[in-house]
């Protein structure tokens, strides 16, 4: 019998978590159905006078921002995380548990300007967000078991304020989707004696299939198994632990594959592209982790236009993850994207 991923129902497993995705498809009778929405042309000015992350602004705390000129580090004003005594633990009839966790988050400006997302700043301005996610994760890393860098992008994705930022969330805990990460690479490298993710990025060099961009020390893929439409997985060649172990040719490699991918995200509806998007490293534990491999994950809601969105539905929360159009298909879409921002053609 012969079965053809591109056309026929099948799982797919996610080997960092060790979760099967359902892909579907046969739902999509021909592989794209994308459509160009017209670009919306707000024309934001780079100095935004109710904008409280803009430079000499007030946040809403009263604090006033410095006459930073390129990336800015603060300590959140409503933190999720915050310093405390962690040694409360609580367990009632072995049903209720709770424990006391600690941590801190800082917000992370990447530019001055208001008008500009990663994907629109030059090589050497995303250089100094590399290396700024790099020293903060560096610090925090000597007091924290897990440091967690992040961007939400774009009002679809719950970010309220459009001026280029991040986040940075430390905690003396690893959250839930690292554990898995963390026990799924550990039990491929007590198998196989070498770490799991770069062994995947080798055999994705061999298929060719799903690889977005690369240069000489950086790779962009769909993964295999990737749930949101666009999803990519950003991987070093080299086996690199965390942010801090980079080099300076690595950073600087680093900064051009992002000022690539996020190109080619707003070039694929003409849109400045929502995502979530994160680093994992090896925790900050005193282990020896050399089963981790350093990655970040970009996970972009768009489905077909700028406008039309996928929705977890009932079935995904209730059963399994689900997805239309393949892996495949998504990367050759994305690949044939322009790496000349479209803004500038218009």
């Amino acid at each position: 019998m012969n079965f053809d991923l591109e056309k026929q129902a099948h799982s797919r497993k996610n080997i960092l978590t060790g979760e099967w995705i359902l892909v579907s498809p046969q739902r999509n009778l021909r592989p794209w159905q994308g459509k160009l929405e017209k670009p919306k042309l707000t024309n934001p000015e780079p100095y935004e006078p109710n904008c409280y992350l803009c430079p000499n602004n007030s946040r809403s705390n009263g604090q006033k921002n410095p006459d930073y000129k390129d990336t800015f580090v603060f300590t959140n004003d409503f933190p999720a995380l915050i310093e405390v005594d962690n040694n409360y633990q609580s367990k009632i009839q072995n049903l209720l548990y709770s424990r006391a966790v600690s941590g801190e988050c800082r917000v992370i400006c990447f530019s001055s300007r208001h008008d500009l997302s990663l994907a629109e700043m030059d090589l050497l301005a995303i250089l100094k967000v590399v290396d700024l996610w790099a020293q903060q994760a560096k610090e925090l890393a000597k007091k924290y078991n897990w440091v967690q860098i992040f961007e939400n992008k774009g009002e679809i994705v719950g970010c309220s304020n459009s001026h280029p930022h991040g986040q940075i969330w430390a905690s003396d805990f690893l959250p839930n989707e690292v554990i898995k990460e963390e026990l799924q690479q550990l039990r491929y490298f007590k198998l196989h004696k070498s770490p799991m993710l770069l062994d995947y990025l080798r055999l994705e060099q061999i298929q060719k299939q799903r690889i977005v961009s690369e240069n000489e020390h950086w790779i962009v893929v769909v993964p295999y198994w990737a749930y949101w439409p666009f999803e990519t997985l950003v991987l070093p060649k080299r086996h690199v632990l965390a942010l801090p172990d980079l080099n300076k040719n690595e950073r600087a490699s680093l900064a051009e594959i992002l000022k690539n991918l996020l190109t080619r995200y707003d070039n694929l509806f003409q849109t400045s592209f929502p995502y979530m998007s994160g680093w994992h490293a090896a925790p900050s534990n005193g282990k020896n982790n050399e089963h981790w491999q350093l990655h970040a994950h970009y996970y972009p809601p768009l489905l077909r236009s700028a406008k039309l969105q996928k929705f977890v539905a009932s079935y995904e929360w209730l059963a399994q993850a689900q997805r239309d159009i393949t892996a495949e298909q998504a990367a050759e879409l994305l690949r044939e994207c322009s790496i000349i921002h479209y803004k500038e053609n218009l």
